[in-house]
């Protein structure tokens, strides 16, 4: 009885994190809202490769025809110099700027942000994310891919920096920043998941030893294959939907949500 109840416990923690990873409302602030109800304490560094890695997957998925282009038309444009496949490649050295200073800031102070979170700090960052939300609703950018600068892509990196603290969610810091620097609708989504995939893939490169040397990992195998299909599956139709509320501009709703999560978070906790 015991198992099952774990096994469930970790599908919830799955379904919230993949719930949550593409809309902005922070993922990893929910998982650890979710696992101090549930009991399962804080999740270790494992878990949140495990997690990561699922989400990761399915962006992957979703956006694969773009990166796949990205890919085939850079090397292209390294082997040939035909200007043909010059704004692709250039599409990629903006990703790969707006993925430094969350890549250089996750070396160096990540040890730190993880000893200095509590509900008080996440439900506060949840208010500065839904201001931040209510803040840019109305805003409407006319840059497409062709009309980004570096200087953009840094300030969007930048956004993504910020939101290693739980309780910014990356995916709303980065359209946030995307959308306040001038992007459209869809370019601000596009560049937003473009950006989640190095820094993610970095995140699960270093710590796939960590990953090998976890102690429990044959007890915990079942848990965590639980979790990891949750999350995979989870995160692929919150990003679908998700697709449609950037569409409609319907960013509003989660002001509201950011709100009312972070007043609950400061009464109860």
């Amino acid at each position: 009885m015991e198992d099952l109840i774990l096994l469930i416990k970790h599908l919830i923690i799955g379904l919230v994190q993949g719930v949550t990873e593409p809309i902005p409302v922070s993922s990893s602030g929910h998982v650890m809202i979710a696992s101090e109800i549930l009991g399962l304490g804080e999740q270790g560094f494992t878990f949140a490769i495990l997690t990561n890695t699922a989400s990761l997957l399915a962006v992957l998925f979703m956006y694969r025809e773009d990166v796949m282009r990205l890919a085939t038309n850079s090397l292209r444009y390294i082997r040939t110099k035909n200007r043909k496949y010059a704004a692709d490649f250039r599409f990629v050295i903006l990703i790969i700027i707006g993925s430094i200073p969350a890549g250089v800031l996750g070396v160096l102070l990540s040890d730190v942000i993880a000893e200095n979170v509590s509900m008080t700090i996440i439900a506060i960052m949840l208010f500065v994310t839904g201001t931040a939300l209510w803040i840019i609703r109305n805003m409407r950018g006319k840059k497409g891919d062709a009309d980004l600068t570096a200087k953009d892509a840094f300030l969007v990196g930048l956004g993504q920096a910020v939101a290693l603290t739980p309780g910014i969610s990356r995916s709303g810091a980065t359209i946030i920043s995307a959308i306040a620097v001038g992007m459209k609708q869809d370019t601000a989504l596009r560049f937003s998941f473009m950006l989640y995939i190095p820094v993610s893939l970095g995140g699960v490169v270093l710590g796939f030893s960590d990953f090998i040397h976890e102690p429990n990992k044959a007890a915990l195998a079942l848990p965590y294959t639980v979790t990891f299909i949750a999350t995979l599956f989870m995160t692929y139709f919150a990003l679908k939907w998700f697709m449609g509320i950037m569409k409609h501009g319907k960013l509003i709703y989660f002001t509201y949500y950011c709100f009312i999560v972070g007043t609950l978070l400061l009464i109860f906790y």
